[in-house]
Formats: structure tokens, sequence, C-alpha cells
């Protein structure tokens, strides 16, 4: 089964760094196959005989031994991935006039009651739900009054990892 593995708080600063090529070749050493990453952030597009939970298990375990520092991972199906992407509207971008992003959910906080939760002034940002993620779209004129900038210092941010909506397409369509 082909597998998207998204990593929380990795090579963001000097601290937690993880070298992509590293990164790589653990997956190999896990038994993955037709493995590769994507942009620094963290990102591993894998395929595996294993089931989810087995293949989190191990990926964890793995990256503690590797890099001495535990690595929150999200390792959703490409099915999974294909649905977020899929109810992204096509007109949202990431570009000079509208910010879009996709932020991936931990099991913890996977509810639609996170919209009502999280510090966003919704007259100003389209955030929708749907299992496995939040995402919303912006008038980048609009961010500062849209308080998406204090999600940052809200208790759930620490339970999810945010992708741009461009990598999450690029992510949902498996290229490599």
């Amino acid at each position: 089964m082909k597998y998207i593995a998204l990593f929380r708080g990795i090579n963001v600063g000097k601290e937690r760094r993880v070298d992509m090529k590293k990164l790589k070749m653990l997956f190999e050493s896990l038994g993955c196959i037709n493995v590769s990453t994507y942009i620094n952030s963290g990102n591993v597009i894998f395929e595996s005989k294993d089931n989810q939970a087995d293949i989190i298990k191990k990926v964890e375990m793995a990256l503690k031994k590797e890099f001495d520092f535990e690595i929150p991972t999200l390792i959703k199906t490409e099915q999974e991935m294909k649905q977020i992407e899929k109810a992204i509207p096509k007109e949202w971008q990431n570009d000079s006039s509208q910010r879009s992003d996709v932020a991936y959910l931990f099991p913890e906080i996977d509810s639609e009651k996170i919209l009502d939760e999280l510090p966003f002034k919704k007259e100003f940002i389209d955030v929708r739900y749907i299992q496995g993620a939040i995402y919303w779209n912006l008038d980048r004129k609009n961010y500062n009054k849209s308080h998406l900038n204090k999600i940052i210092t809200h208790k759930m941010y620490q339970l999810m990892t945010l992708r741009n909506v461009n990598t999450a397409r690029y992510l949902a369509l498996g290229k490599k």
C-alpha cells in the first residue's frame, strides 16, 4: 500500500535537524520500497506491506533512535491524502493574493469541533474540516485580521502539522 508520512516540527530552525537522505535510508531499512522525500519540512512517500498502526510504531521508534529526539509522525494512506486534496476548492491557491494551507490532524484532535476551538476570525478566513485535516483560505491582505498567526500559540497546534496547499496537492497525487 502507498503511504505518506508527515512529520511535525523538523528542520524549522537550527534544532531538530533531519537530513532527507538519512530519512529516506531509514524508511528503506524498515522494509519500505519506492521511498522518496519531498521538501525539507518532512514528507516521505513510500510503499509498505505493513498496516498504518504498525508502520507508525516502527517509524517513530526508528526516528528516535536515529536522530535522538522524538518526531511526531502522521502516516496517511494515499487514499486519505486524495480525499483531503479533493475537498480543497480548485480556486484556492497559495500565491501573492491568497494563502491556503492544510493542517493535518493527529487523532487526538481529529474532530469538526476543532473549528470552534481555534482562534480564527471566521469573517476573514474560510476554514473547513474533513476527516484528518482542516484547511483554510484567506486573502493575504486579511492575514492579520484573521488571527491565523495566533494558531501557533494554541494548545492544539502541537497536534497538527501544516503544509501549504501546493504541497498538499503534490503529496496527494503522489508525484515523485
